[in-house]
């Protein structure tokens, strides 16, 4: 895999496809069965990811096969995602700069956009951290919420993003690139399970959910803080739309798509990486609004009888199934996307 220069030292390893992961329950033997409760393993175990490339100030060592496709897993919430994410760009064993990054991770999913183990190519990514808040108890009754934007003073504030700088508020990963993707894999039939079918049942009137399981383009909001709630779902979609000049609808929360970004930008400015070649995969193992007759505290609960469905495996599945066909077209046709970005 390894080039040798010309005065006999290992050229770094040339990459094609990182594939960004961000947790995995069973990481030290992923391999053993493919389908361990996490992110990673599906991966792994399908693309013979065998060989294991220590980094040093990365959260998981790297795992990469003969044809260049990696997968690396940068930890939960954005700020383990922004500093490992640096961490491989920076490190001079490798050659990322032709390589094409999909973050493919799971998500929580406004019901009104898809359905639980829906897979959401996305477009636009809105950092949700970077906020100024009021507490609950002391918001002005004509307000929609606390989240007031960044300089602003009143929560319909336009935010300030400078020209020409990005500082970290909202991503816009290339469009064609995120079309072309979607057109790849629109296809893909997503199974709805038993568990799926019966809880979605429990949202009548949700559009996304009815259409059920389906390949999409969405929009995400991205916190390390994670939330749940009709409320919190009535900010997501307000916010998104805000910091997107209403070209963007929120369709999945995450906790760390603004970090990964944020350290892809950096790494972009230093030449060692190109931010067009970015991919963001986000597939809907929960929803973000709780079924009428559950409170939003209750829906955190996803254990007994009574309580909300996690689809994490379904999630999981989706992920791995529709991304690999974007990864399978890569490879293949390396010559054709090495120098020219679909």
């Amino acid at each position: 895999m390894a080039a040798v220069s010309t005065h006999g030292a290992e050229a770094p390893i040339p990459i094609k496809v990182v594939v960004v992961t961000t947790f995995e329950e069973d990481y030290q033997n992923p391999a053993a069965t493919g389908e361990s409760p996490g992110e990673a393993a599906r991966w792994i175990h399908g693309y013979r990811l065998d060989r294991i490339v220590p980094v040093p100030a990365g959260f998981r060592p790297a795992r990469v096969n003969a044809d260049g496709v990696m997968e690396y897993m940068t930890g939960m919430t954005t700020g383990k995602a922004a500093a490992s994410t640096m961490a491989l760009g920076l490190d001079p064993r490798f050659d990322l700069t032709h390589a094409y990054w999909i973050m493919a991770g799971i998500a929580g999913v406004d019901p009104m956009q898809a359905a639980q183990g829906s897979a959401v190519w996305t477009e636009w990514i809105v950092d949700g951290d970077i906020d100024c808040l009021i507490d609950p108890r002391e918001i002005p009754p004509n307000w929609p919420d606390g989240h007031v934007p960044w300089n602003g003073s009143a929560p319909t504030d336009p935010p300030f993003i400078p020209k020409g700088q990005n500082v970290g508020q909202v991503y816009h990963l290339d469009r064609s690139l995120v079309n072309w993707a979607y057109g790849l894999t629109s296809g893909v039939k997503l199974v709805q399970t038993d568990a799926e079918r019966k809880f979605a049942g429990k949202f009548p009137g949700f559009a996304g959910v009815q259409k059920g399981p389906r390949v999409l383009i969405g929009d995400n909001l991205s916190s390390a803080t994670y939330w749940q709630g009709t409320l919190g779902t009535e900010w997501a979609r307000r916010w998104v739309k805000l910091y997107t000049d209403g070209k963007g609808t929120f369709a999945t929360s995450s906790c760390e798509d603004s970090g990964f970004l944020q350290a892809i930008t950096l790494l972009g400015k230093s030449g060692r990486i190109d931010p067009k070649r970015v991919l963001d995969l986000r597939t809907a193992s929960d929803y973000t609004v709780p079924h009428p007759g559950m409170t939003s505290a209750q829906s955190l609960n996803y254990d007994g009888p009574n309580a909300a469905y996690m689809a994490d495996k379904e999630a999981f599945d989706s992920a791995y199934q529709v991304g690999r066909v974007v990864v399978d077209e890569l490879v293949r046709h390396w010559d054709k996307y090495r120098n020219s970005v679909p």
